[in-house]
């Protein structure tokens, strides 16, 4: 009797390392939770909240400010996101990985040598490359998004067609004279102006053409009692 009892306890102990093991092992496959740190200037919101600086972010946070603020993300060893005025972006993060959705606004990104980093916006998709760091600013505007890489290398891909980024250029996807939208204000990136839309400038210099042409050939002025005030050309 006294050696089944062993027997049993002895199976039910090897039983319970097992799964113990099992579990174990299971806990460290899965990815750790990152989370980040936010400094806030102004008027920042979280998820809809007002943000203080020092406050913990989590993945799928999403980061709102206003005109004149902005936010700056750490997230440790994956780099940091910093969130400049006007804009919107929803924050996603692992331990190998950034991914932000910018509704509208500036959004820069500083990422890490082997951190994987994406970028999506209405009109195209930022990716970074992995192999190195990268510095790069995504503007996302009604009708186009602009992408200006700082240092590293990014390829902006729209539907099919993918173009890299070197450090120090720039590059834009959609349409930038689109029927409802702001023109941008970006320098060479607004389309032409017609001719027409000048109208009154061009009416103008013929005003000025003519009076002086009538000016010039003026040679005296009439008096009241019908004689001819000479003008002296010196005078």
């Amino acid at each position: 009797m006294l050696g089944k009892t062993l027997i049993h306890k002895s199976v039910t102990l090897v039983t319970v390392i097992a799964v113990w093991c099992v579990y174990s092992m299971a806990a460290f496959a899965v990815a750790k939770d990152v989370s980040g740190e936010i400094t806030v200037t102004g008027q920042v919101t979280v998820n809809g909240q007002p943000a203080v600086s020092g406050s913990t972010i989590l993945s799928g946070a999403v980061v709102t400010t206003a005109k004149g603020s902005s936010a700056v993300v750490s997230l440790g060893k994956l780099g940091r996101m910093e969130i400049l005025e006007d804009s919107s972006s929803t924050l996603r993060f692992s331990d190998t990985g950034i991914v932000a959705v910018v509704d509208q606004g500036r959004v820069r990104v500083s990422s890490n040598s082997g951190i994987a980093t994406t970028v999506t916006t209405k009109n195209a998709t930022i990716i970074g490359d992995s192999g190195q760091a990268n510095n790069f600013l995504v503007e996302a505007e009604c009708s186009h998004t602009h992408v200006d890489t700082t240092s590293g290398l990014v390829t902006m891909r729209e539907g099919s067609t993918d173009k890299q980024v070197v450090a120090g250029t720039t590059a834009t996807a959609g349409n930038l004279s689109q029927a409802g939208c702001v023109p941008c204000l970006r320098p060479d990136s607004a389309p032409p102006t017609a001719i027409a839309g000048n109208t009154w400038l061009i009416l103008l210099a013929l005003g000025a053409a003519a009076a002086a042409i009538y000016l010039g050939t003026r040679s005296g002025d009439t008096n009241v009692d019908g004689t001819t005030a000479i003008v002296s050309p010196t005078r």
